[in-house]
């Protein structure tokens, strides 16, 4: 069955664009889907007349190889355990992306960043995705009609490790003050001169940096985090939540600055 269902009030159909949040919790798949974003593939009716649906995640690498259903890459969850993003390109406001190789210690706190958000509630027109070290997908997804982009990687700018900092480079630059990001190869001023050479990128890109301690480089083979750094996964989510407020705030006045003043330039004075 390729079919309709609908949650929230708006109808699912192949295409539409969920969040998963699903119920269980302690089994190993929930925590791993809790909080990403899919794409429905179809709605199915089982024997006893109940919809589900068929998803894939969408940042999962290897996705295309579901189209056989193959295992691990496509995943059957109930109505009550999505909710439906918005569609139109109008609402994708700020995408969150979290940068870092999980193996290689301190540079895996892009990621944690990324999952700790995923956890908690998130505005319409915010999308949290863990790119991982998968950069030709973070090269997409900036020129996917995001009006900012909040990049969130460790870099060495040479603070104190667990240092937290907020970088914006002069618009149209890819300057990020010189952070150096060598331990997984996805360094963020690279990939946005790649989606600046591909098309529009998001007017507004914003580093949120974290200071590696000394000892992780690109051949570190460790999947926890320092201490210092550990720590400042939290403060970096409150700056981020905080940053979420203001630009959605931002982009609310100004299209209702841009409403207005259209209505203004096409109206009539009896």
């Amino acid at each position: 069955m390729n079919g309709r269902a609908v949650v929230g009030g708006r109808e699912l159909t192949a295409g539409s664009r969920v969040r998963l949040r699903p119920r269980g919790g302690a089994d190993i798949f929930d925590l791993a889907l809790l909080g990403r974003t899919a794409t429905v593939e179809r709605v199915e009716e089982d024997m006893e007349g109940g919809l589900h649906l068929v998803v894939a995640v969408d940042d999962d690498p290897g996705r295309d190889l579901g189209a056989r259903d193959q295992l691990g890459h496509r995943f059957f969850v109930g109505l009550d355990e999505v909710e439906p993003l918005p569609q139109d390109a109008a609402f994708r406001k700020v995408l969150v992306a979290g940068i870092g190789n999980v193996f290689h210690g301190d540079d895996g706190f892009g990621v944690e960043v990324a999952r700790r958000l995923a956890e908690r509630p998130v505005p319409d027109g915010v999308a949290v995705t863990d790119f991982g070290i998968r950069g030709i997908d973070l090269m997409y997804a900036l020129g996917d009609g995001y009006r900012t982009a909040v990049l969130v990687d460790a870099a060495a700018r040479g603070e104190e490790p667990g240092t937290v900092s907020l970088i914006e480079p002069d618009p149209g630059s890819d300057d990020f003050g010189g952070a150096a990001v060598d331990a997984h190869g996805l360094d963020p001023a690279r990939v946005l001169r790649l989606a600046r050479g591909s098309g529009p990128v998001p007017p507004r890109i914003l580093l949120v940096a974290c200071e590696p301690s000394a000892q992780t480089t690109d051949a570190t083979w460790d999947m926890e985090l320092s201490a210092p750094v550990r720590a400042a996964v939290g403060e970096a989510v409150r700056l981020i939540e905080g940053l979420l407020v203001k630009e959605l705030q931002t982009h609310a006045d100004t299209t209702h600055a841009d409403t207005t003043h259209a209505g203004t330039e096409g109206g009539s004075v009896a």
